[in-house]
Order: structure tokens, then sequence, then C-alpha cells
């Protein structure tokens, strides 16, 4: 055998060595992240007093479904449910507007100071949370949203983040694509409306599956601005089922399961653009 096949074959075991490790870690990683949520069915369907009867993953024969059935009655899931839904597509709208606009006059438009208010723009995102908690209260408290809803929306309706994502993709495109449009007359906004949004799905799906999950999972914020019980929403009303003396986990790995189930449903729909918005988002700048 010579040398170079010798390499060869050297080379080709390499690569299944090093492709083997990489799924072992990838299925790891998997089993990690994926045993939580099992715990949470598990629980969901056993008894209230067999959740800590038994090991954590033991499956209770016949399933006990009264936990989906007695939520209902405990909380009104509906109304926070609709909550949820209107100010996550709110602000969904309101960030693929904000971010794709912006991103568009960050990559296509020159203007003095554009690549340095970009970068102090971005340096937003390296600002903990909780340092603006109370900056966003204050603001708030001023345009009088204290306890409504209009406290969450405006608070999340921009992202630096967004921005940042759209602008990779719109430097994407050509600039050949952009000097034939506008010899055909079209002004920056039109080449905006009608070329770069409509071959941007991939980007304002996964940015808007991105916006709508971060609202919908949220719990610290509308903590923090929303007092009446008829406009918490879901993650906020689940905390109720807890007391300071007493936990029905069974209710509450219910209540969890049914609200995560919208964004499982909606992730699988839109999966195909969610890895294609990665595949064409380079960290062209």
């Amino acid at each position: 055998m010579s040398p170079k096949q010798t390499n060869s074959r050297l080379e080709i075991v390499q690569g299944q060595i090093i492709k083997t490790i990489a799924v072992t870690f990838l299925v790891f990683g998997a089993i990690t992240m994926i045993i939580p949520f099992l715990w949470s069915v598990i629980t969901s369907l056993k008894s209230a007093e067999n959740v800590f009867s038994h090991s954590a993953f033991w499956i209770q024969f016949p399933p006990d479904f009264s936990a989906y059935k007695q939520i209902w009655a405990r909380i009104p899931l509906l109304t926070y449910a609709g909550n949820t839904l209107k100010v996550a597509l709110l602000v969904t709208f309101g960030q693929l507007a904000t971010s794709s606009l912006a991103g568009f006059a960050f990559a296509r438009i020159k203007f003095p100071g554009r690549d340095k208010l970009f970068f102090f723009y971005i340096a937003t995102m390296m600002v903990p949370g909780m340092v603006l908690l109370i900056p966003n209260f204050v603001v708030m408290k001023n345009l009088g949203a204290i306890n409504t809803h209009w406290a969450l929306i405006l608070s999340a309706v921009g992202s630096a983040f967004g921005t940042f994502l759209m602008r990779q993709f719109f430097l994407s495109f050509p600039s050949e694509l952009e000097d034939a449009a506008k010899l055909d007359g079209c002004n920056p906004f039109m080449f905006y409306w009608h070329i770069l949004l409509p071959n941007s799905k991939p980007i304002l799906t996964t940015l808007g599956l991105m916006a709508f999950q971060g609202i919908w999972n949220d719990f610290q914020w509308p903590l923090i601005v929303l007092n009446s019980a008829s406009k918490r929403t879901l993650q906020l009303g689940l905390s109720y089922l807890m007391s300071e003396y007493y936990t029905d986990w069974t209710l509450l790995m219910a209540g969890a399961i049914l609200t995560l189930l919208p964004i499982i449903l909606l992730f699988f729909a839109v999966q195909k653009y969610f890895v294609q918005s990665f595949k064409f988002t380079g960290l062209k700048g």
C-alpha cells in the first residue's frame, strides 16, 4: 500500500472518530435538555399523592389526567393565554418592523457615523437586563402604562439583537441588485419593501419566532408592571399555583405543558425557515 493510500485511510478514520465524538456530545446534550421536559410530562400524569412517593421518572399506570381538567377551574387559563397572545403578537410584529427598518438603514444606507452608531447600538446587548428594570419602570410609569399591557409591548418592541440579525442578512444581498433597482426607478424604501423583504422570509421567521417565544415565556417584567389579575400573562398566572407552604406539582406541570405546546407546534411549523436563516446569515460586516 502506497503512503498516499495510507494517509487517505488515516484521514478517513480520523474523520469518522471526530464525527462519532461530535454525535456523542450532541446526543448527550439533547438528552440533558429533554430530561426536564420528560419529568414535567411524567409528573403532570401522576396523582398528587404519588409525585414524591416513587422515583422521579416512575410512570404511573394508568396515567392520571385529572390535573389537566382541574387547572381550568383553578386559574382562568384562557384569559391568561389571550393576554399573552395579544402581547406576544404585537411585540413580534413590532420587532419585525423596527428591526428590519433599522437593519436596512445600517446595511444599505450610507450616512455619517453609521458604523459607530451601530457599534454603540449593539453594545447595549452587553448591558444586563436587571440594570434596565428600574429605568424601564420609571419610563413606563411616566407614560401611564403601569398595570397595562402597553408596559410589556413598548418595552420590548425594539431589539438590538433583531437589528443585528437583519443587518447581517441584508448585507448578504449583492450591491449589483441595488444598483439595478435604482436604474428601474426604485428609491431606498421601495428597494426595502419590494425586493429585500420578500426575499427575507427565513430571517423574518426566525426573528419572529425568537421574539414570540421571549414574550410568551417572560415572567419577571410582567410580575413587576402588572397588578390586576385580569391582565396577567400565562407565566405569571402559573406562578399563583404555588404558595408559601404548598405547591401542587401536578397542576403546575400540567399548566407548564399546556403553556409550552404552542411554542413547540410553532417551532415545528417554521423550523425549515429557522435553519435556512442561520445558513444564509453570516458575520459579514
